[in-house]
């Protein structure tokens, strides 16, 4: 039994943005609780802690943005932006019929609800982003963009489990099981129908992200969620979120909760105890 519904909505340009849906459990009666992943990730990531959310009375959609996992890849790169992201977003809670609820975004899901909260006030009543804010460290940065939008394929899942844990290991210090990072491959990777294995996003999703330019003021799209309690949750380690920024977040926001994980760079996955434990009490705290 895989606990969701599948859906997918289709955006006026015809790309289809796939999610999962999860029913509320305990009779429901809670806000619905909205899954952003990261840039080359996709629903997948939630697949632990939707349930878990599912069963405290909301119901969950977690999704794959567009370019990622299901959904379609896009033919035209340039739309893969976050103006796009979220009006992919607002059609979906439409079709779904939620015009209140919670967010739960890792790095960039977490920059889409930022926008969210900016352009929809009101739509928010709590927020959980992880591992990301309006200012970026370029270490972080550059991690990102020097593997972004390079998608070999693999032989296998034993090749693929090696090559994310190249590139993740950094994060993920401790985890030094092959387990671990074969289950990783097969939250990022999807096998083709020739047996091989690649990265389940389209590659071109880098290029907008590498086309340079000068980087927006995030700062007033961070400051659009001061309505609404936030959650942040840091990888202690982690090279995109300095320290210097959280306490500029909690600045600006003074009902800024934070969590660290320890041990964990960018992004936690959110079911380390530390984290979900920090997300349970939130929840109960949340409409």
């Amino acid at each position: 039994m895989s606990g969701y519904d599948e859906h997918f909505f289709t955006a006026p340009d015809g790309v289809q943005t796939y999610y999962r849906r999860y029913a509320a459990g305990g009779g429901g009666g809670r806000l619905p609780v909205l899954c952003m992943h990261g840039l080359t990730r996709n629903s997948r990531d939630f697949a632990a802690i939707a349930p878990r959310i599912a069963g405290t009375g909301r119901e969950v959609i977690a999704i794959d943005t567009r370019g990622r996992g299901r959904s379609d890849r896009d033919p035209v790169p340039a739309n893969y932006n976050y103006a796009t992201y979220v009006d992919d977003v607002e059609g979906l809670l439409a079709e779904a019929g939620w015009d209140r609820i919670v967010t739960v975004g890792t790095s960039m899901g977490g920059l889409m609800s930022m926008v969210l909260a900016a352009r929809r006030p009101g739509l928010i009543s709590a927020g959980v982003i992880n591992d990301i804010g309006p200012e970026l460290d370029p270490a972080g940065i550059g991690r990102i963009m020097g593997y972004v939008g390079g998608a070999p394929a693999f032989a296998g899942w034993d090749e693929a489990a090696a090559a994310v844990r190249a590139t993740n290991a950094v994060a993920f210090p401790n985890e030094t099981g092959d387990a671990f990072w074969l289950d990783f491959a097969r939250r990022v990777a999807r096998e083709t129908p020739d047996g091989q294995v690649e990265l389940d996003y389209d590659p071109k999703i880098a290029e907008p992200f590498k086309s340079g330019g000068t980087a927006p003021d995030l700062w007033p799209l961070f400051e659009a969620m001061a309505d609404f309690p936030v959650l942040l949750v840091r990888g202690a380690i982690t090279d995109l979120l300095s320290q210097a920024t959280v306490d500029e977040m909690a600045r600006r926001h003074p009902g800024l909760s934070v969590v660290n994980v320890p041990d964990i760079g960018h992004a936690p996955l959110l079911d380390e105890p530390e984290a979900w434990d920090a997300i349970e009490a939130f929840l109960k705290k949340a409409p």
